[in-house]
């Protein structure tokens, strides 16, 4: 009889479990229902993977991010484990090959994201798929007290009623209790599993620093310190700047964030894996899914909103078990606009009210019409048009979305079309007079059905590899016959997309839960306080900080953050006081002396302690310190 650990031999060769999985796996392969908590590299995809390849029927997993679909996939492929994904921008025929295959059992794995679950084509393949397991990834999306609630997560549970008696397993890396609750309400958990792993990662070492330059600082870190590294900021033009101050201090990095082009991406985080550049600069639309177990350093230049964001991204270093260093840098600045950030991140529902009907008139949508449309959207233009600031647009998109009347997505990429708009008699004559152009013409003709009736989704680089032609000409090729009228071309969009999932209402009875809108605010309030006193905490162990937020059972100290480190600097034997006391004392002439003449004495012990003993001094009354530093023996 094949076992889990067999599983795990064969296809990740290993020759045991970490932490909770084998725990999960033996509930999974029991069909019970689990809330699985797992910190981030602690090996979650696991725990729903081998169980699936242990039973018969498939497996269904429901992802957020393209990126993290695509992952998974490829490397299930890669150990001969059949597996496939389905994600915007696919053809309809593509979609269906897909669901076919997955009903004649060519699949172990299905890849969705929860917005295919509502559409028409997965809904009349359903119940020829033979699910035998649902894992639904980053479970903690379906909490709107959570940090990255996301609504078309709430659609996850009709499954449900359609499947009755498949298992689920949720798994997340973050969720607090109220966010643990939620999940198992939204998704309809029954006598739920839970496990929840200790959140500590004794290798990592927490520091906060507060300072006056932040790109001084990650020099430091990044020379004292060496490896691969990842440096959080708050938005794309600082990934840019940052990047390239480091690059002119000799310290090679590149930037990374969504505005760039799918293939931008691609090769930026290929190169960074691959380790031809040393530091990613990013927003933190970097980071998911990718498997990069060297990572050294995680440096925050800007403190993230909550504790959950905080230690996913820190969380990104030292995978592989080695000493690896988390480090969050702030300045007073940061701090006023993290108290100002609920008022900004939650607007008025007037604000809300106007916005919508910018938008609207922005993307020239009636009354009563948009449901089921996607719209090109330029939100630099739009902002400039309406005279709107950007951060209030920015959330007021997103509390629509929360709201359920859009879906914006960063980017669709929506493949490229193409269609014959004339007849075969004119394709042929053209042909003859533009024998350069003939190749790419009978590739469309013979590669894809129906293009001559129909708006059809093709593959340039396809098309590139049967004409042996470069990818450019073949792109000026298509664009050529567009203007001479054979044919119409619709480029692959990579632009932000807003989907309206009803159709546009008037904007002063706009339907908002205005209960649900102000609780969402007090539980982002409470997280953003979280993370305030996080960056002002001296004293207590970060690692016991996490733990403690999330709920978890209480961490040890783990001895190697900067509180950690911090008391450990200023511990101070007897013997040891007594030493700098008389020291000191037998250096402070009658006239006194100033603390920079003093300290050099003092190379050979931490200066800490030097401190530690004159505050203790002073506090006895034994030495008087002036506001300018004079140090003069008290009689």
């Amino acid at each position: 009889m094949v076992t889990s650990k067999d599983i795990l031999q064969q296809y990740w060769h290993h020759n045991s479990f970490r932490g909770l999985q084998e725990d999960i796996i033996n509930a999974a392969l029991q069909q019970k229902d689990i809330l699985a908590l797992l910190p981030t590299g602690g090996g979650k995809s696991v725990c729903f993977q081998i169980p699936a390849l242990l039973n018969d029927g498939l497996c269904l997993v429901i992802s957020p991010l393209i990126a993290l679909m695509k992952d998974q996939v490829l490397n299930l492929q890669n150990k001969k484990i059949s597996a496939a994904a389905v994600f915007s921008g696919m053809s309809f025929k593509e979609v269906e090959q897909i669901f076919i295959n997955a009903s004649n059992h060519q699949y172990k794995f299905l890849y969705l994201s929860p917005e295919r679950l509502e559409s028409r084509l997965f809904k009349s393949y359903l119940h020829s798929l033979d699910i035998t397991l649902i894992a639904v990834d980053e479970a903690h999306c379906i909490s709107q007290w959570g940090y990255d609630f996301r609504p078309p997560y709430l659609r996850i549970a009709n499954l449900r009623e359609e499947l009755p008696k498949v298992p689920i397993i949720a798994l997340t890396a973050s969720a607090t209790s109220i966010v643990q609750k939620d999940i198992v309400e939204k998704l309809r958990l029954k006598n739920v599993s839970l496990f929840q792993q200790s959140f500590e990662r004794p290798n990592i070492s927490y520091s906060v620093f507060k300072i006056d330059s932040k790109i001084n600082k990650a020099l430091e870190i990044l020379n004292n310190v060496a490896g691969s590294s990842i440096i959080y900021c708050k938005n794309r033009r600082l990934t840019n700047y940052v990047s390239q101050l480091l690059n002119l201090q000799k310290i090679s990095a590149d930037y990374y964030h969504a505005g760039l082009t799918q293939e931008e991406r691609n090769q930026k985080q290929e190169d960074w894996i691959n380790n031809k550049i040393r530091v990613i600069v990013c927003t933190n639309a970097f980071g998911m899914g990718i498997d990069k177990t060297d990572v050294r350093t995680v440096i925050h230049y800007d403190t993230p909103d909550c504790l959950e964001n905080y230690y996913q991204e820190a969380g990104r270093a030292g995978r592989d078990g080695k000493r690896a260093f988390a480090i969050l840098l702030y300045h007073a600045t940061d701090i006023e606009e993290l108290e100002y950030l609920p008022t900004i991140r939650f607007p008025s529902i007037e604000d809300i009210r106007k916005v919508y009907q910018s938008l609207a008139n922005f993307l020239q949508i009636p009354l009563g019409i948009g449901e089921g449309n996607y719209y090109d959207f330029d939100i630099v233009a739009f902002t400039k048009n309406f005279n709107i600031d950007i951060h209030l647009a920015l959330n007021v998109l997103k509390t629509l979305e929360h709201e359920g009347h859009i879906t914006v997505t960063e980017n669709v990429f929506i493949p490229p079309k193409a269609i014959f708009i004339t007849d075969k008699y004119s394709v042929e004559s053209f042909e003859a007079a533009n024998p350069k152009l003939e190749p790419v013409i009978k590739c469309l003709l013979r590669t894809y059905t129906g293009i001559l009736d129909n708006l059809v989704a093709i593959n340039e680089k396809q098309i590139a590899k049967i004409c042996s032609l470069p990818y450019n000409i073949i792109n000026e090729s298509l664009k050529l016959l567009t203007q001479h009228q054979i044919i119409e071309y619709i480029p692959q969009k990579e632009t932000p997309q807003i989907y309206f999932n009803m159709n546009r209402a008037d904007a002063s009875g706009l339907a908002i839960n205005h209960a649900e809108y102000f609780k969402r605010k007090e539980q982002f309030t409470i997280r953003v306080n979280t993370m305030l006193q996080y960056l002002a905490e001296e004293k207590k162990c970060r690692s016991q900080i996490i733990s403690a937020y999330f709920d978890a059972e209480e961490a040890n100290e783990c001895g190697c953050c900067d509180c950690c480190l911090a008391k450990k600097n200023i511990v101070l034997t007897e013997e040891e006081f007594n030493n700098i006391h008389h020291k000191i004392s037998s250096l402070i002439p009658i006239d006194g002396i100033n603390t920079k003449e003093l300290l050099p004495h003092f190379k050979t012990i931490k200066k800490e302690k030097f401190w530690k003993v004159m505050q203790a001094l002073q506090d006895d009354g034994r030495i008087e310190i002036s506001q300018v530093g004079l140090v003069t023996i008290k009689k």
